[in-house]
């Protein structure tokens, strides 16, 4: 029988499954974190663990919180195993199981209480992972005040909808009892991820209250925060892997990466939990980390995706095992990539490279080709498009980052090279799609999408390059264009 997950049972815990190394009633809280999915468990939940089994840091355990319907499920879930979690490293030398206990409690899914929860003194830092489209954005990354819920919440402060309106009601109510503010710490998946949270909290303030606002700007700290660890979804094939393998019942495992990694801005003015002691970096400055990451990860995931895509891999670790596509890869970040970036002390660019390449090629995480084509129209400006242009003002190559481009384009037709229709997987798939038939008379018509390549698909160079490689790419297949590039050196 499966041992059912529970403080009373972490005694009991198979052998080879680790529990946690600590006492958690001598846990105290410390954070309020909002988005309790399995990335923060993965990461933040577990540099917390890790922290609390070298016995320090113990004031600042978690209390969970959430703002949407499926936040109450797993507020379900956990509390019914007294807030733990088990999470399996899928190392592909061996799956290890560790259960993991830093939080002490979930607020109900309701406004009054998280607000007052936040407004609690013991509580130093807000914490959120709420998704890269949960910062009510425009497209141009400005805040969006028309938004609905922004709306709804500067017209009724005490109703909020949103995780910002909620931030916003606990600092007044900290403000009026004279307690110093939190630390709103972003831990979600974008650049800059502290100024976008200060803009959208600041935003919203602005709407009702510009003297609030002006406050929060001068006393609230956003620090911005760079996160990594490659985690699936849970499906009912991992909570069975986890019974079945372990010896566990859980209804919330976490299955993710044995690599994370967490860079922070070191700005907490009421205090910080140490977790240097576990591996975390605090740095003056996050961004030159976040590019490194934006460009490296993030862009190689976008250089294989479509060229495996047109070959028919269907996971990325079988596409990593194809030498063409590794190295593509390869070539693609030490010609164009890494050249783009600027020196970060400490840090050596081909030791990072190396360490992707072995993540792109762990077999045990089961990451695939579709879900990296997934959004190209978003992902390509965010991740490709800038590492060009500055490549291009610095008169740097860009024959690779060119090439990436084409085989976009050539995605976008629509079928593969075995002629295999490839799904829609784009908002904008069927503009993607007339564009990029046409760019095989015209490869400029593919350019002209303003809404995606802005000044950059008016660059005569660009124009040239992508539509040598698109007419290759047509007339010669993937395989021989990209040996093409290998073979070129440059």
């Amino acid at each position: 029988m499966p041992l059912s997950l529970s403080e009373s049972t972490l005694s009991d815990l198979p052998n080879g499954v680790q529990g946690p190394g600590y006492d958690r009633s001598a846990l105290t809280p410390g954070i309020l974190h909002v988005g309790v999915g399995n990335f923060h468990r993965a990461h933040m939940a577990v540099y917390l663990d890790r922290l609390f089994a070298t016995g320090q840091g113990r004031d600042w355990a978690l209390v969970g919180a959430g703002v949407r319907p499926g936040d109450a499920a797993m507020r379900d879930r956990l509390k019914a195993q007294d807030w733990l979690t088990t999470v399996v490293e899928l190392d592909p030398d061996g799956l290890s199981a560790r259960v993991i206990g830093p939080m002490v409690d979930f607020v109900e899914i309701d406004t009054g209480q998280t607000v007052a929860r936040m407004a609690d003194p013991a509580i130093r830092i807000v914490s959120t992972t709420i998704t890269e489209g949960g910062y009510y954005l425009r497209p141009d990354g400005g805040f969006d005040a028309d938004h609905p819920d922004m709306v709804s919440d500067a017209a009724q402060p005490d109703a909020a909808k949103s995780v910002f309106g909620m931030i916003l009601r606990a600092l007044r109510l900290r403000q009026a009892a004279g307690v110093a503010p939190f630390t709103v710490m972003s831990c979600d998946n974008l650049p800059e991820n502290g100024h976008v949270a200060k803009q959208t909290v600041t935003g919203l303030a602005r709407l009702s209250d510009p003297e609030f606002a002006d406050w929060i700007e001068a006393n609230v700290a956003f620090p911005n925060s760079m996160v990594d660890c490659i985690t699936p979804a849970t499906s009912p094939r991992e909570i069975d892997m986890v019974r079945d393998r372990f010896g566990i019942a859980d209804a919330a495992p976490v299955v993710c990466e044995p690599f994370r990694q967490w860079v922070l801005e070191d700005d907490f003015p009421l205090g910080r939990q140490p977790l240097e002691v576990v591996g975390a970096e605090f740095v003056e400055d996050v961004a030159p980390y976040e590019l490194m990451k934006l460009r490296m990860l993030n862009g190689g995931h976008a250089a294989i995706a479509y060229p495996s895509a047109l070959l028919g891999h269907h996971f990325v670790h079988d596409a990593m095992a194809d030498p063409l596509i590794r190295d593509w890869l390869l070539a693609l970040e030490r010609r164009e990539v890494i050249p783009t970036l600027g020196s970060i002390p400490g840090v050596d660019y081909a030791a990072y490279l190396d360490t992707l390449v072995a993540r792109f090629g762990n077999s045990a995480v089961g990451d695939t080709i579709p879900r990296l084509c997934l959004d190209g129209s978003n992902r390509q400006p965010k991740f490709i498009l800038p590492t060009l242009a500055d490549a291009m003002k610095a008169d740097l190559p860009i024959q690779g980052l060119a090439l990436e481009v084409a085989l976009w384009c050539r995605y976008c037709a629509g079928t593969d090279e075995a002629g295999k229709v490839i799904p829609p997987n784009d908002d904008n798939a069927a503009e993607l799609k007339r564009r990029a038939l046409a760019a095989r008379q015209e490869p400029g018509e593919f350019l002209a999408n303003t809404a995606v390549f802005g000044d950059l698909g008016g660059s005569e160079a660009f124009a040239r390059v992508f539509g040598g490689w698109l007419d290759r790419l047509w007339s010669a297949g993937t395989s021989a264009t990209l040996q093409r590039y290998l073979d070129s050196g440059n």
